[in-house]
């Protein structure tokens, strides 16, 4: 009869494959290594990794004041002015704006043609919108100065 043949796995040391890998590194990948570290400088010269640091130093307290900020009426409408200028942003057609601001080196419209697309109803809306806004900003600019 045939004897079973014996079986024995051979145990990987992780650390050790892990060792390999790490001395190998620094040249598989040392234009990368090279540019992180042209990186790292750079936040250093610009002081966002003493930021960063103190960021993490006090990370729970400045988390708390933003969230107080957060909290204010004046930040909750600032958020939902912001979403909805952007709402509004997002539906103007890209090329209608461009023609606007830079009107294809065209010369200056007469003020009859500028008269005459004042009188759409589109103008008029948008007009309405302006004044109504600096009627907002007006109060506002007014309330702040007393």
């Amino acid at each position: 009869m045939s004897e079973p043949i014996p079986f024995k796995a051979r145990s990987r040391d992780f650390r050790e494959e892990l060792r390999v890998r790490l001395e190998r590194a620094p040249a598989d990948h040392a234009e990368a290594i090279l540019d992180s570290y042209q990186v790292l400088q750079g936040l250093h010269d610009k002081g966002i990794l003493e930021l960063l640091r103190g960021t993490l130093g006090g990370g729970d307290r400045v988390l708390e004041i933003a969230i107080e900020a957060a909290k204010t009426p004046q930040a909750i409408r600032g958020i939902r002015n912001f979403i909805i200028m952007l709402k509004l942003a997002g539906s103007i057609d890209p090329d209608q704006l461009h023609a606007a601001l830079y009107g294809g080196g065209k010369e200056a419209p007469s003020l009859w043609e500028i008269g005459k697309r004042a009188r759409t109803d589109d103008a008029r809306r948008g007009m309405e919108v302006a004044v109504t806004l600096l009627g907002i900003f007006g109060s506002v600019l007014n309330k702040n100065r007393e």
